[in-house]
């Protein structure tokens, strides 16, 4: 009998929809049995968010600080599993407060200790730079990391800023003005990670996790854009020194960091709609030269290895 865990925090339930359509040709089974453990915070965040709630977790979440969390149920902590799939969004370039609080406890030591993890994450496209931050937290845990799906907002850069902050201040996936598409990841990508399922059963049944990730890569459970990378890796540069210093200013309620997020929230915008195209430019009429170094990259960051 094989066990198996699968961890997450889901908010809108699209995380949680992806893990359980990923988890059912594991539940067909009779050899192997699935658990869930969906990560409770003590102070839970709001769905839909207000747009202050949002700006003012982004210093705390950025940096990685660790929220308190409700313990994992005694039955799961007790059992040894041969494989956990931990599924995360990621909030500011980051895995959420909620995964982050969970991979820096007593009890994700014990349960991912020497256990082969599959990472599973469902964003809006910018996931490479919160991905080096799991692999770096299941390294200092001893977890094996195995494999690795990203599934992403498939539509251009302005158009999946516009949907995913009405969804999230609506808590609706419909689609904007009725002009816009939905928002998050497409039906059509949810209902078909079942794949991803078929893909890892192979696995789990040979209890061998060798070639995981290059099976995973031929169902296209990764898919890396250069530029997104570039922009993740900048953004991640900005951020270090916006969080740093809006931390300076206080708790999340101090009045003096709250204007000071009000001016992080107006960089902001002018980040993503004005600054961001010249970026783009200027990636375009640098990517010849730069074609050996794009070529490294996305072979490092469709892998499950750590530099």
């Amino acid at each position: 009998m094989r066990n198996i865990l699968v961890i997450h925090y889901s908010q809108s339930g699209q995380l949680t929809e992806i893990l359980q359509n990923i988890v059912a040709p594991l539940q067909k089974d009779d050899a192997i049995t699935v658990d869930f453990h969906n990560i409770k915070m003590e102070q839970d965040f709001p769905f839909p968010w207000t747009k202050e709630k949002f700006m003012g977790v982004f210093p705390e979440s950025f940096l990685q600080e660790p929220a308190k969390i409700h313990p994992v149920s005694q039955d799961i902590l007790n059992k040894t599993y041969d494989l956990i799939i931990l599924g995360y969004q990621v909030w500011y370039l980051t895995p959420s407060i909620p995964v982050n609080s969970f991979l820096k406890s007593a009890d994700a030591e014990k349960l991912l200790k020497n256990t082969p993890v599959i990472t599973v994450s469902g964003s809006r496209n910018m996931w490479i730079m919160a991905q080096e931050k799991v692999k770096h937290q299941l390294k200092s845990l001893q977890a094996k990391l195995v494999g690795n799906i990203a599934l992403v907002d498939r539509h251009i850069n302005h158009v999946s800023v516009i949907t995913i902050v009405q969804w999230m201040f609506s808590g609706k996936k419909e689609r904007f003005m009725k002009i816009f598409p939905k928002p998050g990841v497409s039906q059509t990508d949810i209902d078909e990670a079942s794949k991803f399922g078929e893909v890892i059963l192979n696995h789990v049944k040979t209890n061998d996790y060798s070639a995981l990730q290059e099976n995973l890569l031929k169902k296209d459970a990764v898919k890396i854009k250069p530029f997104l990378v570039v922009t993740d890796q900048r953004g991640n540069a900005i951020f270090s020194k916006w969080a740093k210093f809006l931390k300076s200013k206080g708790e999340i309620d101090n009045p003096n960091r709250k204007f000071w997020v009000k001016i992080f929230t107006k960089y902001l915008l002018i980040a993503i709609w004005v600054i961001a195209p010249i970026v783009f430019i200027l990636f375009l009429l640098t990517y010849l030269p730069s074609l050996g170094r794009i070529k490294r990259e996305k072979v490092y960051y469709e892998s499950v290895e750590l530099k």
